[in-house]
């Protein structure tokens, strides 16, 4: 039987043949966590490799994701579908093994990690869902949600400031299966940290209400276990594991420094460290007796079957919530809802309300949410300002587990990357509020949600320099355009309460992506349509107001501004010009539509066209080309009421009125092809 240092040593020798063959990479990590890993992964995760996405597993998290080759080492050697060309492939194109772990790449990979700090925020997410689920559906006898959630994290996570708001939160709702092995090294890029991290990092994990295990040193594997265990009986507190390891551990030359972070160690070095650790084959070779000692295929198959067992009982006892809960996991909405939605949506159009799209994003949750368990949301402070709550939220908390609402604080950054975790885990729609100036703070986990594909749902209010007095700090300019930039990213910026009920229709229903919705604060007026019109909504661009034969002239507008392109082609018309109005809630669905329907809304024989929208202007130039005019705000706002900034930044009828004018009085020379 092999030591455990022999199976420890396992993952440094892949780990360290893989960076030095892809000549980049990262060994430090992996061969100074190695033994935390081997006792982790051997004595206490529970999950099937022949089946990554089993409900019930443990989820594990490598938020310091450059050490990525020690989780594709674990998930080799386990069992996992990741052959060993697949490491001898890291970081090469197309492998399942890139320098970063990938959510969706490799199997048995949680969560895109890499951005230090999200990992870690995304488990907090994770353990969020876990104790949310086990609240709801576990009955006396019937314990089918039941997981931990570990987390290998480093001195660069705990600097970057998301792990403050996500690790206070934590412990604030009491998050016990959440447990934190911290590779306390003393080093990271720039060396020795003692210069620059200072932090007395026990006493801070204590005053988040965390249990904090001291001083475990990270290379004795039965002082790893013991403190493994004491975590694991800790029920009403998430738990601070603080490891003291080497990092490049067993690098004769190069371990305890900066040296063994992110390059490789070079052939003469590993051959040192072959020696030293007792490690006498080739490259990528893995002895029969180690790899039958790390094989978890057999336990996991028995872990999952006995699991199965239990829930086929819990599903005889009590068929209506294991429907649910199956329901829930695989991700499908109830049968009726898309037509009970579809419903909704003709009553608020039939309601013909004016209203701040804030509030109609609110009637939207009550109207499509209530019937969604799945649904959980929050907001960062704003709850009453971005309407993130309603009547069928129930405020989560250490005593009450199965709410459906958090109050996550001024944590931008955290609650969004925590809803990624939310959404990681399944068996939820997670969504959370801030205003739209502050997308700043939570850009990077907004980013790794389309990177992932996940659908997660960040809403945003006070969206343009109509939400006034606030000023220029608080109004956004450049935001929206932005946001359209990230690829994958659905943005919606409806313009009124039925635009409003379609693109949360559409965000709830959408899987394979994140979704972001963009609302007033100010009031905006109902607009008119017919059933076609109300349908091509879901199209992301369609004729809102239209004019007889071929138009004149193509008014393009989102959000606020929809009122001013409406109002502007009613004062033309009564000039006989032929003005077409284009609600254009959302670029990226638009662009998605066929070309005949695209070139239908947008014909290219007309190339007198404005686009207006109460922002930067230089992403609407490909939707009214060289000839056309954008009306947008390419300045930073003042603080005023919201009505006399949008007059003193010529965000006016009258401003759409003098520009069309000018464009009607040149040739019409089409769209530029």
């Amino acid at each position: 039987m092999p030591s455990r240092r022999d199976l420890a040593n396992a993952i440094r020798a892949l780990s360290m043949d893989a960076v030095q063959q892809a000549n980049s990479g990262h060994p430090g990590m992996p061969m100074g966590m190695a033994d935390i890993a081997e006792v982790l992964w051997n004595d206490f995760l529970r999950h099937n490799p022949a089946d990554p996405d089993w409900d019930n597993r443990d989820r594990f998290v490598v938020s310091n994701g450059h050490g990525s080759m020690l989780l594709y080492s674990a998930l080799h050697l386990a069992g996992y579908d990741l052959p060993m060309e697949q490491l001898k492939s890291f970081r090469q194109l197309h492998s399942a093994t890139p320098g970063h772990p990938e959510y969706g790449m490799t199997p048995g990979v949680e969560t895109t990690t890499g951005p230090l700090g999200q990992g870690l925020a995304n488990a907090v997410g994770m353990a969020i869902a876990e104790r949310s689920l086990a609240a709801r559906y576990n009955r006396p006898g019937y314990t089918v949600v039941d997981h931990h959630t570990y987390v290998f994290t480093g001195d660069g996570c705990l600097m970057e400031g998301i792990s403050h708001e996500a690790c206070s939160l934590a412990g604030t709702l009491g998050l016990g299966k959440l447990i934190v092995l911290y590779d306390d090294n003393g080093i990271s890029i720039d060396g020795e940290v003692d210069a620059w991290f200072t932090d007395k990092t026990r006493k801070r994990f204590k005053a988040y209400h965390w249990h904090v295990i001291d001083d475990v040193d990270g290379h004795d594997a039965n002082a790893i276990q013991r403190a493994i265990e004491v975590a694991r009986s800790v029920h009403d507190k998430p738990t601070l594991i603080c490891c003291r390891t080497v990092i490049g551990w067993g690098s004769p030359n190069k371990q305890g420094t900066a040296a063994t972070h992110g390059a490789p160690l070079g052939d003469e070095e590993i051959e040192a460290v072959r020696k030293e650790i007792g490690w006498s084959h080739a490259p990528f070779e893995i002895p029969p007796d180690i790899r039958a000692g790390w094989d978890a295929r057999e336990r996991g198959r028995e872990a999952q079957q006995a699991w199965q067992t239990q829930f086929a009982e819990y599903e005889e006892k009590y068929p209506e919530l294991a429907a649910e809960y199956r329901r829930r996991m695989s991700g499908d909405l109830p049968e009726e809802w898309s037509a009970a939605a579809d419903r909704f949506i003709a009553e608020v159009d039939a309601a013909a309300e004016k209203k701040a799209t804030r509030k109609s994003s609110q009637a939207a949750l009550q109207g499509l949410g209530g019937d969604l368990p799945e649904l959980i949301g929050g907001s960062a402070d704003l709850t009453g300002s971005n309407g993130t709550f309603f009547s069928g939220s129930v405020p989560m908390s250490a005593e009450q587990p199965d709410g459906n609402y958090i109050y996550y604080g001024v944590r931008e950054f955290g609650m969004s990357a925590i809803i990624n975790g939310l959404a990681l885990h399944g068996g939820f729609i997670p969504y959370g509020g801030t205003f739209l100036v502050f997308s700043d703070y939570a850009r990077n986990a907004v980013r790794l949600s389309a990177l992932m594909k996940i659908p997660s749902i960040f809403v945003y209010t006070h969206d343009s320099v109509g939400l006034g007095e606030d000023g220029p700090t608080h109004q956004p300019i450049e935001h929206l355009a932005s946001l359209r930039m990230i690829p994958g990213m659905s943005v919606w910026r409806p313009c009124d309460t039925v635009e409003t009920a379609v693109c949360w229709k559409l965000a709830l229903q959408r899987r394979d992506g994140p979704s972001i919705v963009v609302l007033t604060r100010q009031g905006v007026p109902f607009q008119q349509r017919s059933a076609d019109q109300l349908a091509a909504i879901e199209r992301g661009g369609y004729i809102l107001r239209d004019c007889d034969g071929v138009p004149e002239l193509i008014l393009i507008a989102t959000g606020s501004e929809v009122q001013l392109a409406m109002s502007a082609a009613e004062r033309l018309s009564d000039s006989d010009r032929k003005v077409r109005v284009v609600s254009m809630p959302s670029c990226d669905t638009f662009d998605a539509q066929p070309e005949s329907y695209r070139d239908s809304v947008l014909p290219p024989q007309v190339g007198q066209r404005i686009a207006i929208e109460a922002g930067v202007s230089d992403g609407w130039y490909r939707y009214v080309g060289s000839a056309g005019a954008v009306i947008g705000i390419d300045r930073f706002g003042e603080s005023a009421p919201g009505d006399e900034v949008y007059e003193y930044l010529g965000m006016t009828t009258e401003k759409v009125v003098e520009q069309a004018d000018r464009l009607l009085s040149r040739p019409n020379t089409g769209f530029p092809a």
